[in-house]
C-alpha cells in the first residue's frame, strides 16, 4: 500500500489529538484513502511529557528543520501556533515544495496572503480547516459545498470561551469577572483570556472567513472588534425582557460594493437558532444567494475536534498527491488572480438598531434630556424601560432605538455621557434582527 509521509511541528494538545485519531481510525482512513498515512517525524521542544501515545523515539526530534528538510516527507503539519517561528517554518516548507496543513488562525489572519501566494507559485496545497470552528468543516463547506453561491452574509459564534461565559451569565447569573474565574478553573478560559473575551480570536477567524466567502483581501485592522467584558447581568436581564439573547458575534455582510466586517456583543432574537448555541459550542450561519440560510454547528476547539479537522486536511491533500491533482481547489476557493481589494465599511457607517442602558440620577426631566439629545442626532426611540433604583439615587434607563447610524449614536452618547445626571458611561449593544 502506498504511504504518504507527514512531519509534524508541535506536539501539544492538537498534535496529540491528530495522532490519537490517526491511530484509532487507521483502518477506516486507509479504506477511504487507499493509502497509509505514516508519521515520519515529530518536532517539539518537550520530548519527555507523557502524551498517552506510543511514539517510537527515533520519530521525535527537537529540530523543526530536520522535519522540513526531510525529502521523504510529503506534508508538513504546523501546530506550533503564534506568529514566529511558525511563519518561517511554513514558508520554508512551501519553498521546498512541501504541502502544508496548519490550524494557525492568528498567522493566517495576518500573513495568510503571503503564505497562500507562495503556495500558489510553488504548486502545493495548504489546508487550514482547523483554523476556524474547530471540528466544524466550515472551510471546506465554503470552498466546495457552497461554491455555486454568492455569499451574502456570515454570522458566527466562533469563540467557545466567550460563548461559555455569556451562556453561564444568562442561565445562572453572576458577574462577568466571577464567571470568567470559574471558566478558568474549569479550563475553558486561558490564564490570560484577553484574546477570547475581547473578541480578538473571533476577529482572526472572521478575517479568514471574509477572504474565503468574498474573495477579497482584508486586514485585521479593518475588522471592528469589541469584547464582552462590559456585559453585565443587568444587560442580560433587560435583553430577555425585550425578547433577545446576547452573543459575541463575528459578522460580515456584502453591502453593495463594500463589506461590513465586525466582532462585538450582539442582541439576537431569542427564536433565532444562534441564540440556542450554549456553552463552548460554536455555530456559523452563512447565507448564500442560491442555497439560502445554512447553519454549521459543533465543538469549536479541543484536542479531538480540532485534531479531526487537521487530519481531514491531511487526508484531502493525500488524495491530491495520489491523483496528481494538487491545487485542484485554490487555497481561498477563488482563482489567485481573482482575489480582489474591496472596500471594508467603517463601523461609523453601520446602520442597525441599538440597545442603550443609561445609569442616571433619579430626578424628574432626565428622560426628556436624553431623548432630546437622541432626537437632535436623528435617533428615534422604539422602546423604553425604566426600573426602580439599583443603588441609592440612581436608576437604569434602557432604550431600544429604531435603525440609526453608528456615527450619530456615538455623537449623541458623547453628549449624554457628559450630562451631570448621567453617573456611568452608557452601555451600547448592537441589535441584529433584520434580514437574518
Amino acid at each position: 500500500m502506498r504511504e504518504i509521509k507527514i512531519g509534524m511541528l508541535g506536539f501539544g494538545t492538537v498534535g496529540t489529538g491528530v495522532i490519537k485519531i490517526l491511530f484509532q481510525n487507521q483502518t477506516s482512513i486507509e479504506e477511504k484513502l487507499g493509502a497509509r498515512i505514516v508519521i515520519k517525524k515529530i518536532a517539539d521542544i518537550d520530548m519527555e511529557r507523557d502524551r498517552g501515545i506510543n511514539i517510537p523515539r527515533e520519530t521525535l526530534t527537537t529540530d523543526c528543520m530536520e522535519v522540513i528538510d526531510d525529502p521523504e516527507i510529503d506534508i508538513v503539519v504546523e501546530l506550533i501556533g503564534g506568529y514566529e517561528p511558525a511563519r518561517t517554518y511554513i514558508i520554508e516548507s512551501i519553498s521546498r515544495g512541501k504541502n502544508v496543513v496548519t490550524a494557525n488562525k492568528a498567522l493566517l489572519a495576518t500573513k495568510g496572503l503571503e503564505i497562500f501566494n507562495l503556495a500558489y507559485k510553488k504548486g502545493v496545497d495548504i489546508g487550514f480547516e482547523g483554523s476556524v470552528g474547530g471540528g466544524i468543516p466550515i472551510i471546506r463547506a465554503v470552498k466546495e459545498g457552497l461554491v455555486a453561491n454568492n455569499i451574502l452574509s456570515i454570522y458566527g459564534i466562533i469563540n467557545g470561551t466567550a460563548n461559555y461565559i455569556l451562556s453561564k451569565m444568562a442561565h445562572e447569573g453572576g458577574k462577568f469577572k466571577d464567571v470568567l474565574r470559574k471558566a478558568q478553573e474549569k479550563g475553558y478560559a486561558e490564564a490570560d483570556p484577553t484574546l477570547d473575551v475581547e473578541g480578538i480570536d473571533s476577529a482572526h477567524k472572521l478575517a479568514i472567513l471574509v477572504s474565503l466567502c468574498f474573495g477579497t483581501k482584508i486586514s485585521l485592522e479593518d475588522i471592528y472588534t469589541e469584547g464582552i467584558s462590559q456585559i453585565s447581568p443587568l444587560d442580560i436581564k433587560f435583553a430577555k425582557e425585550f425578547g433577545y439573547s446576547i452573543k459575541l458575534l463575528a459578522i460580515a455582510k456584502m453591502e453593495g460594493n463594500s463589506i461590513s466586517a465586525r466582532v462585538h456583543p450582539t442582541m439576537l432574537p431569542q427564536n433565532h437558532p444562534l441564540s440556542a448555541v450554549d456553552g463552548v459550542f460554536n455555530a456559523i450561519a452563512i447565507h448564500g444567494d442560491a442555497v439560502g440560510p445554512t447553519i454549521f454547528y459543533g465543538r469549536g476547539a479541543g484536542m479531538m475536534p480540532t485534531g479531526s479537522a487537521v487530519l481531514s486536511d491531511i487526508i484531502d491533500i493525500s488524495r491530491n498527491i495520489i491523483n496528481k491533482s494538487q491545487q485542484r481547489v485554490p487555497p481561498l476557493g477563488y482563482q489567485w488572480n481573482r482575489i480582489k481589494d474591496m472596500k471594508i465599511k467603517p463601523i461609523e457607517e453601520l446602520e442597525v438598531r441599538y440597545y442603550l442602558r443609561f445609569s442616571v440620577i433619579d430626578r424628574p426631566g432626565v428622560l426628556s434630556k436624553i431623548s432630546g439629545i437622541l432626537g437632535d442626532n436623528n435617533i428615534s426611540i422604539a422602546s423604553v424601560i425604566q426600573k426602580g433604583r439599583q443603588i441609592e439615587g440612581a436608576v437604569p434607563v434602557v432604550m431600544i432605538t429604531h435603525e440609526a447610524k453608528e456615527r450619530n449614536i456615538r455623537r449623541a452618547l458623547e453628549l449624554i455621557n457628559n450630562l451631570p445626571v448621567v453617573l456611568e458611561k452608557t452601555i451600547l449593544i448592537r441589535i441584529e434582527d433584520r434580514n437574518l
